[in-house]
């Protein structure tokens, strides 16, 4: 055993046997299988009385044997890497070259009757044909066996979550690989049928409580999920707790890559690390992209907030679908420098340009909307993040609510056929200054359409308000912070042990986004199905958890200026209608008198001159009744 495991480690290190030596190896194969042909067709008497002239025969008859290997590159591979074409190759060559024997024996022997040189019979080339494809399959079953014995020191021990197409598609993927990252150990399933079932000579496992720790105990450490099963296993959170406790990583495919089915397009090197966002228990969001496409296409496209995180996903997926023109505008600098760059890389076909100024400035986007005219506005820009609003309502006034007046009114002025604007969930029964200013902001677009559906403003613009909850991984979002803190060593702060947030991801809602603003028809506040919500605590532990920290702990620092432990899409006045995407609601609103709306907001804007908080906050408080204050410094006001 000492000798072979020698053997093995000299040959595994290297790149490969040289070509000569396999040939060597196979000629070899086949002279013995020649000599036991003849041994069984003949017995041992006349294999002895014969050997030499058997031995020249064997000799002459190698030349054909040679061809057929080098013709068909039999011995061109690297043995270890073998597969079942491979296989089949040998088995062809054998056959071709005993074959060529035999009719060397029939013009031979037979004709000629001499036995100076003897060539096999019908019985023994079946012999030979038989004993050298077995043997020569053999030894390059043993090649590759050793080599899985002897060569996965690095590989990582893995099993894999399915036993269908996506499940065996990573498997061969894993077993064909020459520089093995992984070494298949097992697999898992979910249906009674597959119990004591083996897959590819691995056993199927029987998905139940403790099978994580049952790997665990067979020295796997990676999990590899099949894409079929990427939805199932993301709604069992006791599974995937059980894993992350048990550390064993787990790879899934990145939440949202659509995988064809194709089992010869599938790779265990799709699959990535997870990371919290993979986690999260979500159903899958389908949008009418033909639809959406047919609206976009050849269309004059304005999108605000470009640089954002929301705005910069609208921006590549409008690009996608071809539109005549793109104007795209925010004040950011820097990252409207890279969203210049990504558009001449991604989409250097689109006339597109790139403005750093403020929906504030109204003479600068009078301009911009004289020279571009936008058949569609999409408006993301806002200012967002509810403590730094919190404490300077006068800029959430004048960005979030003056801005979008001055866009909306733009469009109008300028015939855009349809206008779509991104609120929030914080809109709702407002809390605070940002949700507020949201709010106002939609009631002016609503307002707005129904003055032009009735004839009291002259214009065309349908407007249309989309409302969802947080996105993961946008700027200023929790997960991002989570991460930072952990990777600092923590504490990772939480505001509150009870605190519940909605969900999504940023191409998830802006595809919602699009399709909304493709089926709205003006007047409607578009709310998102955001699936179940997360308590942020449990998000906190399981990120720690994933990231193999031991010793981060989670701090509580209590609500921050208004914020609220629970968000809604609703309030409750609201219910809403269904439309074509069960992902996808309307909610029915109160409709407010654009005149009305418009005085509202010309007063609001003139006290936000003053910079007086408590002022400005007590005139948002008149316009929107259900906004009370929540852990904030205009609480008194609610009294």
């Amino acid at each position: 055993m000492t000798i072979i495991r020698r053997i093995s480690n000299w040959y595994f290190s290297k790149a490969a046997l040289p070509y000569w030596c396999i040939l060597v190896i196979d000629c070899t194969i086949v002279a013995a299988s020649s000599y036991i042909g003849c041994y069984l067709s003949r017995g041992g008497d006349m294999l002895a009385s014969l050997f030499w002239p058997l031995t020249y025969g064997i000799v002459i008859g190698m030349v054909p044997f040679i061809i057929a290997f080098r013709a068909l590159h039999t011995y061109s591979g690297i043995v270890r890497y073998s597969s079942f074409v491979d296989l089949q190759k040998v088995a062809t060559a054998a056959f071709i070259g005993t074959l060529t024997c035999y009719f060397l024996h029939l013009v031979v022997n037979e004709a000629w009757g001499q036995t100076a040189i003897v060539f096999p019979s019908l019985k023994s080339s079946l012999i030979i044909f038989i004993s050298s494809t077995v043997l020569l399959w053999a030894e390059r079953i043993v090649v590759k066996r050793l080599f899985d014995s002897f060569h996965l020191d690095g590989a990582i021990p893995a099993a894999i979550y399915g036993t269908k197409a996506g499940g065996i598609s990573i498997a061969k993927s894993i077993v064909a690989l020459k520089d093995k990252k992984y070494s298949l150990d097992s697999f898992i399933s979910d249906g009674e049928e597959m119990r004591g079932s083996f897959i590819m000579g691995k056993p199927v496992f029987l998905n139940h409580k403790g099978i994580a720790k049952e790997l665990k105990n067979r020295g796997v450490k990676a999990l590899l999920v099949s894409p079929l099963k990427t939805e199932k296993f993301r709604q069992n959170s006791a599974m995937v707790d059980e894993f992350i406790d048990a550390d064993i990583k787990i790879m899934m495919m990145t939440y949202g890559t659509e995988w064809n089915g194709d089992e010869s397009s599938l790779s265990h090197k799709q699959l990535h690390a997870v990371d919290i966002e993979d986690l999260l228990p979500r159903d899958k969001i389908e949008v009418n992209m033909a639809e959406i496409e047919k609206q976009l296409r050849g269309k004059r496209i304005l999108i605000t907030g470009a640089a954002g995180s929301i705005g910069s996903e609208i921006v590549r997926q409008v690009a996608q679908f071809g539109p005549a023109e793109m104007t795209l505008i925010d004040q950011a600098e820097t990252p409207m420098h890279d969203i210049r760059m990504m558009m001449a890389r991604r989409f250097p076909n689109i006339k597109n340009e790139t403005i750093v100024s403020s929906i504030a400035n109204k003479e600068h986007m009078e301009k911009i909307f004289e020279a571009h005219r936008p058949e569609y506005v999409f408006h993301a820009a806002a200012y967002k993040h509810v403590p730094m609003m919190e404490n300077d309502p006068a800029i959430a006034v004048q960005n979030n609510i003056y801005g979008t007046r001055v866009i909306a009114d733009l469009a109008v002025k300028y015939g855009t056929l349809k206008f779509v604007m991104i609120s929030t969930d914080k809109a709702v029964n407002p809390t605070n200054v940002m949700g507020c200013s949201k709010r106002i902001c939609e009631i002016y677009c609503q307002s707005l359409n129904q003055a032009i559906m009735e004839g009291k403003v002259s214009g065309v613009t349908q407007f249309v308000t989309t409302r969802f909850g947080n996105i993961l991984g946008s700027n200023g979002s929790v997960i991002p912070i989570f991460k930072q803190q952990i990777r600092a060593g923590g504490p990772v702060t939480v505001t509150h042990p009870d605190i519940v947030r909605f969900f999504m991801l940023i191409p998830e809602a802006c595809r919602l986004v699009l399709e909304a603003g493709t089926m709205g028809k003006g007047g409607e506040i578009f709310v998102f199905d955001m699936g179940q919500p997360v308590k942020i605590v449990d998000l906190a532990k399981r990120m720690i958890a994933l990231s193999g920290a031991t010793d981060v702990e989670i701090k509580f620092t209590g609500l921050r200026d208004g914020e609220k432990l629970y968000e809604e899409v609703l309030n409750d006045k609201e219910g809403t209608i269904p439309t074509s995407n069960p992902k996808i609601m309307v909610a029915k609103m109160r409709e407010y008198d654009y005149a009305t709306a418009c005085a509202n907001e010309e007063r609001l804007l003139e006290v936000s001159k003053s910079f007086d908080d408590m002022a400005i906050v007590r005139v948002m408080k008149d316009i929107v009744p259900e906004y009370k204050s929540r852990q904030s410094k205009y609480e008194v006001l609610d009294n």
